[in-house]
């Protein structure tokens, strides 16, 4: 009797505390999930996103009890109160891979380890075919490294999925309601509900926030591919989609430039002409950098070349109406006597072919020494590091007609020379690393639009070193800077021909996103409001939010204003 009563209150607390096999977690795209630990969330996907918005949220899939076998998510019906379908198609599954970070960079927020980053898509988008994980079949592993949409998962570990809800342009405005769903080989299924609120105005097709993110050409030697090869120009179409679909301009590729003639000028013949207007029109171009003069000596015997280059550029760009969507890239971080001598003269120089040529300088807007030459004159388009940001110099600039960009590089921080060093020597701008959380890459348009700059620069988004090396299984630049220079990954280890993005592209996509959002609340008169809501965000460019619902709320709030504004008035 004695065992059988034990049995018989044993029984009934093993079913009250039983657990499912899969437990899933609703976590926001602004937070890291690592393979092993606690992970904090909701028990609902809850997504908000205007017409021609794309939108991410993380479901996290824990192995409770035992590994998992054969794990696949999918998407149920999802309607609107009325009857209104959410498109499925509008809905794009990945699955989290991991990179090993091995050597934190500086003044890194998070830990080495194995970190989220590349996304695997569950479907290849080239192909339609679905990208599977590796596995044996005899002495031998079929498959890429990498798979998407069926995996296996060791008991108490995690595998983050993300999710992009894509709201067409023509879905009505409402809330749309239903669920996801997994399974795995041999245990019950699981879901958890998602709701998606489509707001009533529509976002741009192309970025209002002018950037230039560096062109794609270098993936070639990655590839192995000559780079005027058919099927080089096949993969650097889809890079530069890519970079399209996420709010970037893809740089113009070398081989729809014309080439100038032996005196320097530059012709556009038909068949240039619409080339060149089918890839700015297919990307949604909005701004893009003039090519150099392919000369030597250019203050000598090759003056007239280059002047005779520069200005049939710009006829023809004003023949176009792009006159202001392009500028010249002149100088990269000039940082010493010589290179401003040579910033103030090469300004003077494109100034004398035409003076309609923006002219841009990755520079801060004060000098590094008072010394040098003043080279204010020769600068269009001015461009400091996040963290190089000086508000005051910056008004002058504006002031004075110029435009501002901002760019990030490496972990830099104010310099000595910062007109107001001692103020702000301890201040941390956000750092674009893997080992940092990815708000750093959607809090840079908040921290532009704070400072009124206008546009955004980053020196690539493919350096996968030089020589090349595979950032799957070293992603750190010179070891330490991880993932600085690249924001995609090559396609291959996952059984792709093309790019795979980066949870870094998609979070800078969202700050994309939001700078639509200021521009269409400033067009309705709400400029009072963008500015309270910015500056509770970004107090100062060293003291920005880092809390993600902070600024979901924020932008619901935008949201609501641009709804109300939009109105037509009630008689």
């Amino acid at each position: 009797m004695k065992h059988v009563g034990i049995l018989l209150v044993l029984l009934p607390l093993t079913a009250a505390v039983a657990e499912p096999d899969i437990r899933l977690t609703a976590v926001p795209p602004t937070e890291q999930v690592r393979q092993t630990g606690e992970v904090e969330g909701y028990s609902k996907i809850r997504i908000q996103l205007a017409k021609g918005e794309t939108e991410s949220y993380q479901l996290v899939v824990t192995a409770m009890l035992d590994n998992l076998r054969s794990v696949e998510a999918e998407a149920g019906e999802i309607e609107e109160a009325s009857g209104n379908p959410f498109p499925s198609d509008a809905i794009t599954w990945y699955r989290e891979a991991y990179v090993p970070i091995r050597l934190s960079a500086p003044r890194a927020q998070l830990p080495p380890g194995l970190v989220p980053d590349p996304l695997v898509p569950f479907v290849d988008p080239y192909t339609g075919d679905p990208v599977r994980q590796p596995k044996w079949s005899g002495n031998h592993l079929e498959g890429s490294r990498f798979g998407g949409g069926r995996f296996d998962l060791w008991r108490s570990h995690h595998q983050p999925l993300w999710i992009d809800v894509h709201a067409p342009r023509d879905l009505p405005a409402g809330v749309y309601q239903g669920k996801v769903s997994v399974r795995a080989k041999g245990v019950e299924p699981v879901s958890m509900p998602i709701e998606i609120e489509v707001w009533d105005f529509e976002l741009p097709e192309g970025p209002t926030h002018q950037n230039h993110f560096g062109p794609v050409s270098r993936i070639a030697s990655y590839y192995g591919l000559k780079s005027a090869s058919p099927e080089f120009e096949v993969l650097e179409d889809r890079y530069s989609a890519m970079l399209a679909d996420h709010r970037i301009n893809p740089a113009i590729p070398h081989r729809l430039l014309p080439s100038p003639d032996e005196n320097g000028k530059v012709s556009f013949p038909a068949e240039v002409d619409a080339k060149l207007t089918e890839y700015v029109d297919r990307y949604h171009v909005t701004d893009f950098d003039i090519p150099r003069a392919p000369f030597g000596d250019p203050f000598g015997k090759n003056r007239e070349k280059v002047l005779n280059f520069y200005r049939s550029w710009y006829e023809f760009l004003e023949g176009k109406d792009w006159a202001d969507r392009a500028y010249f890239y002149m100088q990269d971080e000039p940082n010493d006597a010589t290179a401003y001598e040579h910033v103030r003269d090469m300004g003077a120089l494109v100034a004398e072919a035409d003076p309609g040529i923006r002219k841009l300088v990755v520079e801060q807007t004060y000098t590094q020494d008072p010394e040098w030459v003043d080279i204010d004159e020769a600068i269009d388009i001015w461009c400091p590091l996040f963290g190089f940001i000086d508000e005051g110099t910056i008004q002058d600039a504006l002031n004075r007609g110029d435009e501002v960009w901002s760019y990030s590089a490496l972990i830099q921080t104010a310099p000595d020379y910062h007109p107001h060093y001692e103020e702000v020597k301890d201040d941390l701008p956000p750092f674009w690393q893997i080992d940092f959380p990815s708000i750093h890459y959607r809090i840079g348009p908040w921290i532009n639009r704070r400072y009124g700059i206008t546009g955004l620069l980053y020196w690539s988004t493919v350096y996968w070193g030089s020589p090349d090396r595979n950032p799957w299984d070293d992603p750190g630049f010179r070891v330490r800077w991880n993932g600085d220079g690249f924001l995609m990954y090559p396609g291959i280890d996952a059984g792709i021909e093309g790019p795979i993005a980066s949870i870094r592209l998609k979070s800078l996509r969202d700050g994309m996103e939001d700078y639509e959002y200021f521009a269409l609340l400033s067009s309705l008169g709400g400029e009072d409001l963008l500015k309270e809501i910015v500056g509770e965000a970004v107090p100062t460019w060293g003291s920005f939010t880092q809390d993600a619902e902070e600024l979901y709320e924020l932008r619901r709030r935008m949201a609501e204003a641009i709804v109300d504004l939009a109105e037509p008035p009630t008689e």
